[in-house]
C-alpha cells in the first residue's frame, strides 16, 4: 500500500482534506432547490462508499510497504471491524444533523459552529489517545478556533430577518452535529494499526478502515435517513424520479468528502491523529468562505457584522497555523 513518510506531504494531504471537507456541502446547496436533502443524502452515502473502494484497490493495494487491502481485511478481528463500522454510524447521524443545519442556517453558520466544535472535541480526544505534537501550541490553536465559533454564532444572531426561533434551531442542530462529529474519528483511528509499515495483527490499514467506515455510513442510512429525520416517508419511487444530474451531484458530494477523510487518515501516520484531524477540520474556514463570499449568506447583514466575520476568519487562520506548527516545535 502507499505509505506517507514525509510530514510536509502529510500536511499537504491535510490541506486537501480541509478543502474537501469545506467544499462538499456546495453540492447539497446546488441540489436543494429541486431535491429533498434526504434524497440527496442517499447519493452522498453511495459516493462515500465508491471512493473508499477506488482507493482501497489502487493506493491500498500497491507498493511494498504495509499490507494489501484484501489480505488485511482477511486477518482483521471482529472488534476492529466493529470499531470502523461504528465510526461510520456515528459520523452519519452527525452529518445528517449538519446537513439539516445548513438548510436552516446556511454554510457560514453550520460549519463554523458544528465542525468547529467537532475540531475542538476531536483534537482533545485524539491527543489524549495519541499525544503527538506540542500540547501548548496545539491547544492554543484550538482556543483560537473556539473564539471564532463564538464570534460566528454572534454574527449570525445579528442578521436582519433571521428570526430568533430559526437562529436558535440552526445553532442547536449545529452543536448536536459538532458533538457527535467530534467523536467519530477516534473509533476509526482505534481500528487501525499505529504503525502503517508493520501492521499490527488483527488491525486495519488506513484504506481498510475507510472502507468499513463507509459501509457503516451507508448501512446506517437505512435508519438515520429513512426513519429518524424525514418527517414524511421517502419512497424508492421518489428517489428513482431524480434526474441523472441530481444523482451525480449527490455522488460527487460524497466522493469529495471521502477524499478528505481518506487523506486525513492516511496522513495521520506522519502527522498524528490530533493534528491530522484538527487541520482537516479547518474546513470550517473554507465553508464559511463559500457561505459569505459565494452564496452571500450575510449579504443583508447589519452594521458591525462584517468586522466580526473578518475577526472570525483571522482567528481560524491563526488557530490552524498553530495546529500545523505544533509538531515542528
Amino acid at each position: 500500500m502507499v505509505v506517507i513518510e514525509s510530514y510536509s506531504v502529510a500536511v499537504m494531504m491535510c490541506v486537501i482534506t480541509m478543502l474537501c471537507w469545506g467544499s462538499w456541502a456546495n453540492t447539497q446547496k446546488l441540489a436543494s432547490k429541486d431535491w429533498k436533502f434526504q434524497l440527496f443524502y442517499w447519493d452522498y452515502a453511495i459516493g462515500v462508499l465508491i471512493l473508499s473502494f477506488v482507493l482501497a484497490f489502487t493506493m491500498g493495494s500497491t507498493g511494498t510497504k504495509g499490507a494489501n487491502f484484501l489480505s488485511n481485511v482477511a486477518q482483521a478481528v471482529p472488534k476492529t471491524i466493529m470499531l470502523a463500522l461504528l465510526g461510520g454510524i456515528v459520523f452519519n447521524i452527525s452529518n445528517i444533523l449538519l446537513v439539516r443545519a445548513i438548510d436552516v442556517a446556511g454554510l457560514a453558520v453550520a460549519f463554523p459552529v458544528g465542525v468547529g466544535l467537532a475540531l475542538v472535541i476531536g483534537v482533545i480526544q485524539n491527543y489524549i489517545a495519541t499525544p503527538v505534537g506540542n500540547a501548548a501550541m496545539l491547544f492554543t490553536g484550538v482556543a483560537g478556533v473556539v473564539a471564532a465559533i463564538i464570534i460566528d454564532g454572534l454574527a449570525y444572531k445579528k442578521l436582519s430577518g433571521a428570526g430568533q426561533k430559526t437562529a436558535g434551531k440552526g445553532i442547536v442542530l449545529s452543536v448536536l452535529a459538532g458533538v457527535l462529529m467530534g467523536v467519530f474519528y477516534r473509533f476509526v483511528a482505534a481500528s487501525m494499526s499505529e504503525n502503517f509499515v508493520e501492521i499490527e495483527a488483527g488491525k486495519f490499514t488506513p484504506y481498510s478502515a475507510v472502507v468499513f467506515f463507509s459501509i457503516g455510513v451507508l448501512l446506517s442510512n437505512f435508519f438515520w435517513n429513512t426513519k429518524l429525520f424525514t418527517g414524511s416517508p421517502i419512497s424508492c419511487g421518489e428517489y428513482l424520479k431524480g434526474s441523472f444530474k441530481l444523482h451525480l451531484i449527490g455522488i460527487l458530494g460524497g466522493i469529495i468528502w471521502n477524499i478528505g477523510m481518506s487523506f486525513s487518515i492516511i496522513a495521520s501516520g506522519q502527522a498524528g491523529f490530533a493534528i491530522s484531524y484538527g487541520l482537516g477540520q479547518g474546513a470550517t474556514m473554507v465553508a464559511a468562505f463559500w457561505g459569505v463570499f459565494i452564496w452571500k449568506e450575510f449579504k443583508n447583514a447589519p452594521k458591525g457584522v462584517n468586522p466580526m466575520l473578518a475577526l472570525m476568519f483571522l482567528l481560524y487562520i491563526v488557530g490552524l497555523v498553530l495546529i500545523i506548527a505544533a509538531k515542528l516545535v
